[in-house]
């Protein structure tokens, strides 16, 4: 029987050719990074209260005074969407009334921001808060607009796959790329936030495309250990690298058209690699173009500087590959057996709370008190470590163990977050970051989990039906920051009770560590606590090398 691994292994795992696809795929996944958490920035909501024109003819203490006081999180501040009636404020300063003395103001009544807003320019000079005035009664679209970028992203994933899996990794890497860069320039034109917002949501469905093709490349041309750190580190590691870039830009360039002109140019030094990186011979093979596969590797194996054999791929096996039946399955086999559907019912509850939680957190992060470029470059530069400590417990802690204590170190830090004095900012900042770095950690070994729970038959499906799960919850994770306007601890209280849950509840989960990979339905290892047959998988062959390292199918956020 074909196995491309065994045929290809000549080329050894880590000679010239593979470093050089490993670092140029992970280096194309670095524009994700910044891309995908840019909105922080681009729609941030700086300081702002309305509008007091001159020719309201008030003296210095009425203008003084003209914006009432609200509290909010136990202090008295100016508040953002109102002002006293300027009607009102004009005839008792021409009657040489003073505020506070002559006339008690709380008996003067409000109105809305009708000449607009102030804006603070300290930190932003602008944002497209401040351009289209996405504040007080207009505060609904700031969410919506990360939601519609994340609600691009989930369709993105829908089609990512099977347009790859008919036109080629390569030219879907390429194509999605194009329309990522390009809508992002176009973006950089907005003249409303309906255009800004609409464009925002095929950037999303460019971003995720590109990633699952660059990742779906990079694990079909690499050998296996090669790409298990590719899978794990490689674009996990990448990722964090743009994200940790981001800051850096938003601090030199605070005009939002400028910084996504920024943010976007990277985009077009990715165009060389399409006369470097190859199309995936595994591709080529499954669309019967023998040759193709056989030149590029052949060409791999001169720049390895290796010897290739005089026929790399047998004809015969590969034709009997093709013509081998196997039955269809469909989503309806993830609940045919009572386990396997509480698997994943259990799975999708797993991926939509890490996910709230992971993106709840780093939208988040321009909310914390201190710098908001200081704290969103502590917020990537924790994820580096988290992978590193994930892919350390995969290879040697219990699965379920590992994902409980990671979900609970990052719930129970959210958590503790209301129990810290409002004048311990450090402390809180902290711990918002261990909470990221036990999240983070949890999301990046939920694809290996889940890839081992599931049989072979339905592999794809049960982590699909989990990353759409992930999808859901960034769509939903804008609203939990957005409750944040209201009280600063409650979306920390929401994420990190739904956090905590879900991290009793992976205890439920089967373990996987140590066992062989399920090929059945019926060879899916028992739920924890449940009366069902004994599992038969125990006595089914084990694929040692896959299973120490763990399958991974996509390790992405974005």
């Amino acid at each position: 029987m074909h196995d491309y691994d065994q045929d290809t292994s000549f080329l050894g795992e880590w000679g010239r050719f593979q470093l050089m696809i490993f670092f140029l795929l992970s280096a194309s996944i670095i524009p994700n990074g910044f891309n995908g958490m840019s909105v922080m920035f681009l729609a941030a909501i700086p300081e702002h209260r309305c509008t007091v024109p001159d020719s309201a003819n008030l003296t210095s203490a009425w203008r003084n005074v003209s914006i009432p006081l609200e509290l909010h999180d136990g202090l008295e501040v100016e508040s953002k969407c109102r002002r006293y009636r300027l009607d009102i404020l004009s005839n008792f300063s021409a009657m040489g009334l003073l505020p506070g003395r002559d006339v008690n103001l709380s008996v003067i009544e409000t109105e809305t921001c009708m000449d607009g807003w102030v804006y603070d320019r300290d930190l932003y000079l602008s944002t497209i808060v401040t351009e289209w005035d996405i504040v007080c009664e207009n505060d609904w679209k700031g969410p919506l607009t990360t939601s519609l970028f994340f609600a691009g992203v989930l369709f993105g994933s829908f089609i990512s796959g099977q347009l790859s899996d008919s036109f080629g990794r390569k030219k879907v890497l390429f194509i999605t790329m194009a329309i990522q860069t390009g809508f992002s320039i176009i973006q950089v034109f907005s003249t409303s936030w309906e255009m800004f917002a609409i464009l925002f949501l095929i950037v999303g469905m460019g971003q995720i495309s590109n990633y699952v093709a660059a990742f779906i490349l990079g694990s079909e041309i690499l050998g296996k250990s090669a790409r298990i750190i590719f899978s794990t580190l490689g674009v996990c590691i990448f990722f964090a690298i743009g994200y940790m870039m981001l800051p850096l830009f938003a601090f030199f360039l605070r005009e939002w058209r400028t910084l996504l002109l920024a943010l976007t140019v990277p985009g077009l030094l990715c165009i060389p690699l399409w006369w470097i990186i190859p199309e995936s011979p595994q591709w080529l093979i499954s669309q019967g173009r023998i040759e193709e596969a056989e030149a590029i590797i052949r060409k791999a194996a001169k720049i390895n500087r290796v010897p290739a054999p005089p026929v790399i791929f047998k004809i015969a096996e590969l034709e009997d590959f093709k013509e081998r039946e196997q039955k269809r399955h469909t989503f309806l086999d993830l609940v045919q057996t009572t386990n396997i559907r509480i698997i994943t019912i259990l799975t999708m509850f797993l991926w939509l709370i890490i996910s709230i939680g992971y993106f709840g957190v780093s939208l988040n992060t321009p909310n914390l008190h201190g710098d908001p470029f200081l704290n969103c470059l502590f917020m990537a530069a924790i994820e580096v470590p988290s992978y590193i400590i994930a892919w350390l417990l995969l290879r040697t802690v219990s699965r379920r163990f590992s994902m409980c204590a990671t979900l609970l170190l990052g719930g129970v830090m959210l958590l503790l977050i209301q129990l810290v004095p409002l004048d311990l900012h450090i402390l809180s900042t902290v711990m918002v970051m261990v909470g990221k770095f036990g999240v983070t950690a949890a999301f990046s070994m939920a694809y290996v989990y889940t890839s081992e729970l599931y049989p072979t038959v339905i592999r794809n499906m049960g982590v699909g039906i989990g990353s759409m799960s992930s999808r859901v919850g960034s769509v939903i994770s804008p609203y939990f920051v957005y409750l944040g306007a209201y009280n600063r601890l409650l979306p920390y209280i929401l994420m990190g009770s739904l956090t905590v849950i879900m991290g009793v509840l992976v205890l439920f989960f089967p373990e996987t560590l140590g066992k062989p990979l399920p090929e059945t339905i019926q060879q899916t290892p028992n739920v924890k606590g449940l009366c069902c047959r004994k599992s038969i998988h125990e006595d089914t062959e084990a694929y040692p090398d896959d299973r120490k390292n763990g399958i991974i199918l996509m390790t992405s956020k974005l």
